[in-house]
This record gives C-alpha cells, structure tokens and sequence, in this order.
C-alpha cells in the first residue's frame, strides 16, 4: 500500500508539474456561454465557412452545366466555371429564391439524371434518413456528374426554426462508408479540414478573422472540424 501510495503520489506530482510549465490560458474563453449566438455571424465569419469555401475552390472545375445548390446559389455563382443553369433546392416553399421544393430524403419528384453537380453543404446533419438522402443525390445526378458535399465533425446543436431537427455528426471513416455505399468507394473522395484551435474556436463562436492563416491552414485528422466529400457518378 505503501509503494502504491508513492507510486500515486508521484504521478499527481507529474501532472501538477506539466500544468506549471504548460500552464492554459483561457482568458475570454473561461465562460459558459459562447461569445457569440450565432455561429460568430455577428463577430465577422463563421470559422467553418473558411474550410468548406477553400474545398469548393478546390473543385470548382466540377460545378459546371446545371447545377443544384440548397437554400440559394451563392457557392455555384462565385465558384462556379462554365454553369449554364442554377436550380435551388429547400424544404421551405417560403424561400423566394426556391425552384425545387422537395425532401432530399424522399425526392421522388426530382427526374433521375438531372445534375452535372450538386452543392450539398452544411445539409445532412439536419436530415435524419441520411441514407436516402445519399441515394437521391446520386440519382438525380447525370452520369459523370459530380456531388460536392460537407457536412459537420464538430458544431453547436442548431436550434433554428424551421421543419429540420440536428441529428448527426461525421467522421472521415463514416462518410467513406455512406458515400461509397452508393457511389461505389472508388469514386469517393473523403477529407477532414481543421485543428483543435479552429474547433475551439467555432463552438466559442469566434469568427475566422480572429484566427490566423496559419492557425486555420493547420490540420489535424485527430480534430476534424468538418468533413468534406467529393463523389463521382459514373
């Protein structure tokens, strides 16, 4: 009991000395609540935005021809290269920039073959028949169509109104997994964008103007941030 005790006594001595020398400074993050409400709206841009506008910059050879987008056509318009036609796709008929108004998880009213891609960002954590989702999306894709997808390893719970809930998270593993279900696993191309700072720094709603380029360029497959997903139909 004795050695045992030592033995104790010397590990909790180990790990006060590695809390002196590497002390955590929280500073404005030492609360319960985040800084911001609102994903960091209100501070500048939301960090997450960062990753998922450099992954479609990345593929932006691939949103061509007539093209999908949710909710509005921000990402087609400014990453788009040689786009002939936009189409919006959301659950809300009250969206006045709307044109197909369907549940991608049960989107029978889409024709098959329809996309040379589709913008699918931020979207399947909010849709709890993820799997239909994955089908239609390869569905109403042209063959040779492409589907660039992100969807969240790390976020707050969304509490928006609207007729969504928030169900899931991903990983790099499962998104593999769900995409090559469908698309077949070698078409599908899966990545993690992020560290532990920008992961901090999301949940605290700080915006990504408060990190630096460096600080955002950094990854770490170990604190994704978000997962992105490019599949190929053939």
């Amino acid at each position: 009991m004795t050695s045992f005790a030592h033995l104790a006594a010397g590990h909790g001595l180990r790990k006060l000395l590695r809390r002196i020398v590497r002390p955590a400074w929280l500073g404005t993050l030492r609360r319960t609540t985040p800084l911001s409400d609102n994903w960091g709206n209100d501070r500048g841009t939301p960090t997450d935005r960062y990753y998922i506008e450099r992954f479609l910059d990345s593929h932006k050879r691939d949103i061509r021809g007539h093209a999908l987008e949710v909710q509005d056509s921000t990402y087609s318009d400014r990453y788009g290269s040689e786009v002939k036609q936009v189409d919006v796709l959301d659950v809300l008929p009250t969206n006045p920039r709307v044109t197909i108004i369907a549940d991608l998880s049960a989107a029978d009213v889409i024709p098959s073959n329809s996309f040379d891609c589709f913008i699918l960002t931020q979207t399947l954590q909010l849709i709890y028949d993820v799997r239909s989702a994955i089908a239609h999306s390869h569905r109403i894709l042209r063959p040779g169509g492409v589907l660039l997808v992100t969807v969240p390893s790390v976020t707050r719970v969304g509490r928006e109104s609207g007729t969504t809930g928030d169900y899931w998270r991903f990983t790099v593993e499962s998104c593999s997994l769900l995409f090559g279900e469908r698309f077949g696993a070698e078409n599908v191309a899966v990545r993690s964008y992020g560290n532990v700072l920008s992961a901090i720094a999301f949940l605290a709603g700080m915006a990504q103007e408060e990190l630096s380029r460096k600080e955002l360029e950094f990854n770490d497959e170990s604190f994704p941030l978000i997962i992105a997903v490019r599949a190929l139909k053939r």
